[in-house]
């Protein structure tokens, strides 16, 4: 039975990917931060820091690892937090390239993001596109590309460009989203809602980290939905496959901007940088080359992905609200929508 290390193993991909693998014969050893809600006799969970080289040593030492998995990252949803945000993302994930390198394994998966930029496209982004991100998270993950590109000789590093990552659980976010369907609020939308920007189902990004198991080369590869649609597409999409009487609403692209920035600024908003600027933007991935090399297909598109995300909301809403923010990770609980957006939900 092959170990698989996966950092980050408690978070919402990470659980899914923990039960992928125990699923397909593999074993499991997860250090995360946040305790697992995952069980099984071929997991082991550390509820450690990557930053914690003692513990990276014990876990490198004890097992026989295969290959890392790596997932841990955190969020730039807090902004007291970005200072531990930087040298988890950086330095936690030179930690794990250089147990690698110490100890001989010399297989990484490791998940970057859409955020390495943060502008409108024309066109499919290839990954040939030089990355310019514009907050901290996508510069880490920047960062964190760079460090496991440095030693193909070692370590082949295999890396998923993500949009978000969809699958019933995923919140964060798009729970503010959620609570304005079930409230039957107006949906608002930045500009003629006629943008796209696209998703990656969690079972397919599970089914592309095991195709790069066999991968015996360092690459980097894009991943996404295909047949994106628009926002007024997908949000329509998702009112009328539920019980919402919620219709939508679009907003003068720059006057939302505007204010976006300065909520934000004010401490009043959670949509940051990427956020603001990303709303009213398109941003799709050109996912030829991963079709290609690796042989993947993805199998739902973008407005599935959101209207199972938002059943599991509405099936499960008033457990959500009580979850505890340190029992769980960012993505798995309700992000706090903040004076500016619950002033506008009121008045939607």
């Amino acid at each position: 039975m092959k170990t698989v290390l996966v950092t980050g193993g408690s978070g919402f991909f990470g659980q899914i990917m923990c039960r992928y693998l125990v699923e397909k014969g593999y074993q499991c050893v997860n250090i995360d931060l946040v305790k697992s809600e995952f069980e099984h006799d071929n997991l082991i969970s550390y509820q450690d820091d990557i930053r914690n080289i003692d513990i990276l040593e014990e876990i490198f030492s004890k097992y026989d690892i295969y290959a890392v998995m790596h997932f841990a990252a955190m969020l730039a949803h807090e902004k007291k937090m970005l200072k531990e945000l930087w040298t988890s993302n950086v330095d936690g994930t030179q930690n794990i390239l250089d147990m690698c390198v110490k100890h001989g394994v010399n297989k990484i998966i490791f998940t970057s993001s859409n955020c390495l930029w943060g502008k409108n496209f024309d066109d499919p982004v290839t990954e040939d596109e030089e990355p310019s991100p514009v907050e901290i998270y996508g510069k880490s993950k920047w960062e964190g590309e760079k460090i496991l590109l440095s030693k193909p000789d070692e370590v082949n590093s295999v890396i998923f460009r993500c949009p978000t990552i969809m699958d019933e659980g995923r919140l964060g976010l798009l729970a503010i989203l959620y609570e304005f369907v079930d409230d039957n609020k107006k949906l608002w939308l930045v500009g003629n809602g006629e943008n796209r920007y696209q998703f990656i189902y969690a079972k397919d990004l599970a089914k592309a980290c095991e195709l790069a198991l066999d991968h015996n080369e360092s690459d980097v590869f894009n991943i996404g939905s295909d047949d994106v649609k628009s926002f007024n597409y997908t949000y329509q999409y998702v009112v009328d496959h539920s019980e919402s009487t919620s219709k939508l609403a679009h907003f003068p692209a720059g006057f939302a901007k505007f204010m976006m920035k300065l909520c934000y600024h004010l401490g009043i908003s959670p949509l940051g940088v990427y956020q603001y600027n990303m709303i009213s933007s398109t941003f799709v991935f050109d996912t030829t080359k991963i079709k290609t090399k690796l042989g993947w297909e993805p199998t739902l598109k973008n407005e599935e992905m959101l209207l199972k995300s938002y059943e599991y909301f509405h099936k499960n809403k008033t457990e959500i609200k009580n979850r505890k923010d340190e029992d769980v990770s960012a993505h798995n609980r309700e992000a706090d929508m903040g004076l500016a957006i619950r002033v506008l939900k009121f008045f939607s």
